[in-house]
């Protein structure tokens, strides 16, 4: 454990897509815990709706301000706050991106976060990387993402890390919804984006849509991969602390994050 720690990449803040500036670091920031909140980089898909970094103009992916960073580090933190309050579990009140090209730090993080899965498009080396972290044992949860054409883009990536196992619908009866909430009850996570109408007719993503929590399982029946499509809990997260975003969102957000990752841990 003492050697895993050393050879973690140190903490840095990237820049971020969304529309605020700095975040002040919690005063703890720098204290190790057993649980981190990484979030993972990747290069952005062409046709990608952030493929030109919206506000920054064209970006490097690798410092920050594409797609990858929508919804961080605002959301991670309030999620790391959350986990602290809710569970007995020790979170860093920091996030970790990291790069899937950064083979010596990448294997050091089980619990992968991402967002705007229709925004991705992995090299082969980062597919090849990306597909045995998971065989090792890491998991990622997978949110943000809408309708046939972002799935298409997501499925691009997804399908070239694993051809041979299907993206399913997670039953209700899955430990997953139950390892500390039973979330048999579950409904479709809006955004601000959404509720508000969004600038450039970015509601109608939402317009019509259904929620899905879906999977890939190992073959020991252990999920690897979640996901949350038509769904934005990266929004839960990020807007818990504002009174203008329905608290029932939030409130089940969490939750399922909270559940997500007491089974990343205990399966």
């Amino acid at each position: 454990m003492i050697g895993a720690l050393f050879a973690q990449k140190p903490f840095r803040v990237y820049m971020s897509l969304e529309p605020y500036d700095n975040i002040p670091l919690p005063s703890d920031w720098n204290q190790p815990a057993e649980w981190v909140q990484a979030r993972l980089m990747y290069p952005n898909h062409p046709e990608a709706r952030f493929a030109r970094g919206f506000r920054f103009g064209r970006m490097d992916w690798r410092e920050g301000g594409t797609s990858w960073t929508q919804d961080y580090p605002r959301a991670d933190r309030h999620f790391a706050g959350a986990l602290r309050r809710l569970t007995r579990i020790n979170a860093r009140s920091v996030e970790q991106p990291s790069n899937p090209d950064d083979l010596d730090d990448f294997y050091n993080w089980p619990w992968l976060v991402a967002g705007e899965m229709g925004d991705w498009l992995l090299t082969d080396a980062q597919v090849k990387t990306v597909r045995e972290y998971l065989l090792r044992g890491g998991f990622i949860y997978m949110d943000d993402f809408w309708n046939a054409d972002e799935y298409q883009r997501f499925a691009e990536s997804m399908t070239r890390i694993f051809p041979d196992r299907p993206v399913v619908e997670i039953e209700s009866g899955d430990p997953i919804f139950h390892t500390v909430y039973d979330l048999n009850d579950r409904y479709q996570i809006l955004g601000m984006w959404a509720l508000r109408g969004g600038r450039g007719g970015m509601w109608q993503r939402a317009a019509g849509t259904k929620g899905h929590w879906m999977g890939i399982y190992d073959d020991h029946n252990r999920l690897m991969v979640a996901m949350t499509f038509n769904n934005d809990v990266g929004d839960s997260w990020e807007l818990a602390d504002d009174p203008n975003y329905p608290e029932k969102f939030s409130a089940l957000g969490i939750r399922l994050g909270v559940n997500y990752v007491v089974y990343a841990m205990t399966h």
